[in-house]
């Protein structure tokens, strides 16, 4: 157990778990891209953990970009999601690979897909660490998934609480 501010969390999803789901969806990715020069997109803040481990295991040519997706203003949601590159990216006629850490209701996922229709890719894929199916409400194709999780709030390995734990090399759950 561990405590994160207000909040106590259990062990969820162990760091070796984690390695060898990396390894087996990378290996995924090789024998679809290996030889493609794909552009592996990571949707910031979350996913940074996962990228950097998933980009370690990826030996084919490849570059990698920066997203940041914002919708809330303080503690409330807009309702409409903003994307911010971190620098120029070549988004045209490009295989592009979407990096998160989560997906659950994939509201945000479907905004992504909106904002790059528009650089015209070659390809768009969803590679997640963790997919919460019972919380998803789209129909977009969710291509790579490392772990298929509970609808419950989820810590570690890049997602945070309020702002802490990012740095956890496991994946915890709170403990209710």
């Amino acid at each position: 157990m561990i405590q994160v501010k207000d909040k106590a969390f259990r062990v969820y999803i162990p760091q070796d778990e984690i390695s060898a789901a990396i390894a087996k969806v990378s290996a995924q990715l090789m024998e679809e891209y290996g030889d493609k020069d794909p552009l592996f997109l990571c949707v910031l803040n979350g996913a940074f953990m996962f990228c950097s481990d998933l980009m370690k295991e990826f030996s084919g040519p490849a570059e990698i970009g920066f997203i940041k997706a914002a919708s809330y203003e303080g503690m409330s949601s807009t309702g409409k999601v903003d994307f911010h590159e971190a620098g120029k990216l070549n988004l045209k006629n490009r295989d592009i690979i979407v990096v998160e850490d989560i997906v659950d209701t994939g509201n945000t996922l479907v905004a992504l897909h909106e904002y790059l229709k528009k650089f015209t890719p070659r390809s768009v894929k969803v590679c997640t660490l963790l997919f919460k199916k019972d919380a998803y409400q789209q129909s977009l194709p969710i291509d790579y998934v490392c772990f298929e999780t509970e609808n419950k709030f989820l810590l570690g390995y890049g997602l945070d609480y309020d702002g802490y734990g990012r740095n956890l090399p496991e994946v915890y759950i709170l403990n209710d």
